[in-house]
């Protein structure tokens, strides 16, 4: 699964900014949640003409994905949940992205293990090393003690 990011190019693009806005549901600070219109000053505010969509796509929504700004909301709860309660907001995240984006848990994990290094996904992460680890460790002793 993959987020659906929907585009309108206004009749003086490049002139004018085009609308950017998710079409399935996300939980994110800077994201209308019932409509998906994106709080972004680069879009909204600040559009340049020589801004693209790669600019968007390469460069704005990643950085608006990976560091919300909880000071500028459009989506309240989502804002006040990443402040008091981070390992909730990134639960909240997931639950989301089960629901509404099945197929984009790996690259939720990465960018939280990126990002905070100590979080619900990076804990995850360390189980399935530890796992992994264990089960190499168990496949290696039994290959040497056949061999004997």
């Amino acid at each position: 699964g993959v987020w659906v990011v929907n585009v309108e190019l206004p009749g003086d693009y490049p002139f004018k900014s085009p609308s950017i806005g998710f079409a399935n549901r996300i939980f994110h600070p800077n994201v209308d949640e019932a409509s998906g219109s994106i709080c972004l000053d680069v879009i909204n505010q600040t559009w340049r003409p020589f801004f693209d969509l790669v600019n968007i796509f390469d460069v704005f929504l990643p950085q608006l994905l990976t560091y919300p700004n909880p000071k500028d909301p459009l989506n309240g709860e989502a804002a006040a949940m990443s402040l008091r309660d981070p390992d909730g907001y990134n639960r909240k995240i997931k639950q989301y992205i089960d629901t509404y984006c099945p197929g984009v848990e790996a690259d939720f994990d990465k960018m939280v293990l990126d990002k905070n290094g100590g979080s619900l996904a990076s804990k995850r992460m360390q189980k399935k090393l530890a796992d992994s680890s264990a089960s190499e460790s168990s496949a290696s002793s039994e290959e040497s003690s056949s061999s004997e």
